[in-house]
């Protein structure tokens, strides 16, 4: 199965460096800046280039955050650690900068649950919004509501197809395209540029998904192009799928020595399933995959899994100071990229308490 047209990169990770105090404006200083989180890797600020919301083109109402109703919509069900972190994360901050009220509702992996909680976060009085959401697609019903109440929508981890300040303030995330090159500069240098590959994809029409695709497949055409990829299945970035997806593809394909995940739960249950087939994870068949958990780097520190490049989840602080700077009438970015690190065998052992 070869790959598809995709969408072009969403990002510059380029331009100039975004500057936090406990504010994120526009270009106005270089260099990195650090949102200081309960625990693990900072989120570092890479960028954010582009256009600027500010309260007045929005059209909104100053307020303290000590005096205010912030909601906040987990997308996924807390069943694994990357949701865990990012909700634990927005909770720990709004405790320490002592938001008045914080509502946490969880969409359980269902649209339509996202859009009604959103709905009721506003009729509970939320007059903020950080949303994690579940698909780049679908949110409109809920992002109306808000609009018309000029209610302000921070969104993070994955990017609204939607007009910044018009449908949303700004968005805080990663470089998906990037980290799907960086993981394949880990598989090449991990393989040495041979063997034959297998992706598991994450959900089917998920912005990351595709940009985790594209950064690599690109990639792997411009620096590996003898390396042929034989196989690529979606697992909707679960560990049970994962698995089960990874030993129908290994049936199919015994020729596979190296897979790509999506993330690490799906790189987890992959990790299984080769075990299941009787092979050595790590050797016989290697593990690379996006996301930074601390199962998943403690794989790599025993020799068992081959690669991680980190997708920071802690977006706390760094959601905050945002929407703090744009309460205070301050322009913000519409797109805040962070910087991510990555885990390889030279360093999982010594940066496996950066992990989550």
């Amino acid at each position: 199965m070869t790959a598809t047209p995709l969408r072009k990169a969403l990002f510059s990770t380029v331009a100039c460096a975004a500057v936090l105090t406990l504010a994120l404006t526009g270009c106005t200083n270089t260099g990195e800046s650090k949102a200081a989180t309960s625990g693990g890797a900072d989120q570092v600020v890479k960028s954010s280039d582009g256009p600027t919301c500010a309260l007045a083109d929005y059209k909104g109402d100053k307020f303290e955050l000590a005096d205010a109703v912030v909601g906040f919509s987990q997308s996924e069900k807390e069943d694994n650690p990357f949701r865990i972190a990012e909700t634990q994360s927005i909770k720990d901050e709004a405790a320490k900068l002592g938001v008045k009220k914080l509502i946490v509702t969880n969409a359980q992996s269902t649209l339509s649950k996202q859009i009604s909680d959103i709905q009721d976060m506003i009729s509970q009085g939320a007059q903020a919004l950080i949303v994690a959401p579940l698909n780049s697609d679908g949110l409109e019903p809920a992002l109306s509501v808000a609009r018309e109440k000029n209610i302000p929508v921070i969104t993070i981890d994955r990017l609204l197809n939607a007009e910044g300040c018009s449908d949303y303030v700004t968005f805080l995330g990663s470089d998906f395209v990037e980290q799907g090159k960086r993981a394949a500069d880990q598989l090449i240098a991990g393989t040495g540029g041979e063997g034959s590959i297998a992706i598991l994809l994450g959900s089917s029409g998920n912005g990351v998904t595709t940009d985790r695709l594209k950064g690599f497949v690109d990639q792997m055409a411009a620096e590996a192009p003898d390396m042929e990829i034989v196989a690529q299945q979606t697992a909707d970035f679960s560990r049970d799928k994962g698995q089960s997806v990874t030993e129908q593809l290994l049936q199919a394909n015994p020729e596979i020595t190296v897979i790509y995940a999506h993330n690490d739960e799906m790189g987890l249950g992959a990790q299984a399933a080769i075990i299941a087939a009787g092979k050595t994870p790590g050797k016989d068949i290697q593990i690379y995959s996006i996301d930074g958990t601390r199962n998943a780097v403690e794989q790599v520190a025993a020799g068992a899994y081959n690669g991680v490049v980190e997708s920071n989840p802690r977006f706390g602080p760094l959601a905050f100071a945002t929407l703090k700077s744009f309460l205070s009438g301050e322009a913000v970015s519409q797109s805040i990229v962070i910087e991510d690190g990555e885990y390889d065998p030279s360093n999982a052992a010594e940066k496996v308490d950066l992990a989550y």
